[in-house]
C-alpha cells in the first residue's frame, strides 16, 4: 500500500480530547490487517541496517508499532511509560502535550551507555513527548539513530523539537 492509502484509512476527529484539536484515530487503520501490515513493512525498511541495539516504544500507540518493528529487526523492546506504570527503579521526565503536561519514565536499567536506540511512536505532533524521551535516552548515556513515527502533523512543528537527519514519518497530514 502506498503512504496515500494508509493515510485515508486514519479517520480524522475533530475537537477530540478538547475543542480545537484534531485527532487522528489509527485505530480504522489498526482494523484493517492489509494496512496494519504495510505499515509495519514500512515503517521497519529504512531501520533496518542500522545496527541498533535496541528499539523504544512510547505509551501507549508506540507500543503497537514498536514491539512488531523491533521483532522484525531482532532487537529488544523497551517501553517507555507515564508515571507510575513501571515497577522496577525509574528515571523520569516532564514533557509538553498540544493540551497540558505529563510525565514520563523508562526503567533505570533498561538501557546500558553508548546502546543505539531507535525509537517509534504512532503520530509526531508537537514533538513533546518524543523530546521528553530523547531527554530520557541521553540520562541513560544511550544513542538515538533512528526515530520514526507512522504519521506527522507538519503544521504543529514538532520536527523542530528533534534531531536533523533521525527523523521519518511513513505519512504526512
Amino acid at each position: 500500500m502506498t503512504p496515500e492509502q494508509l493515510a485515508a484509512k486514519i479517520r480524522t476527529i475533530p475537537d477530540f480530547p478538547q475543542p480545537g484539536i484534531v485527532f487522528r484515530d489509527i485505530t480504522t487503520l489498526l482494523q484493517d490487517a492489509a494496512a496494519f501490515s504495510a505499515s509495519i513493512e514500512a515503517m521497519t525498511a529504512p531501520l533496518r541496517g542500522l545496527k541498533a541495539d535496541a528499539l523504544i516504544g512510547i505509551e501507549s500507540r508506540g507500543f503497537i508499532f514498536g514491539a512488531p518493528i523491533a521483532r522484525e529487526l531482532g532487537i529488544g523492546f523497551v517501553p517507555v511509560r507515564k508515571l507510575g506504570k513501571l515497577p522496577g527503579e525509574t528515571i523520569s521526565i516532564e514533557y509538553d502535550l498540544e493540551y497540558g503536561t505529563n510525565v514520563l519514565q523508562i526503567h533505570r536499567d533498561a538501557l546500558r551507555p553508548g546502546a543505539r536506540v531507535i525509537i517509534v511512536d504512532d503520530v509526531l505532533a508537537t514533538g513533546g513527548t518524543v523530546a521528553g524521551t530523547l531527554k530520557l535516552v541521553e540520562q541513560l548515556g544511550a544513542v538515538p539513530v533512528a526515530i520514526s513515527f507512522l504519521a506527522e502533523l507538519p503544521a504543529l512543528g514538532g520536527r523542530a523539537r528533534l534531531p536533523d537527519g533521525i527523523v521519518s514519518a511513513l505519512i504526512a497530514f
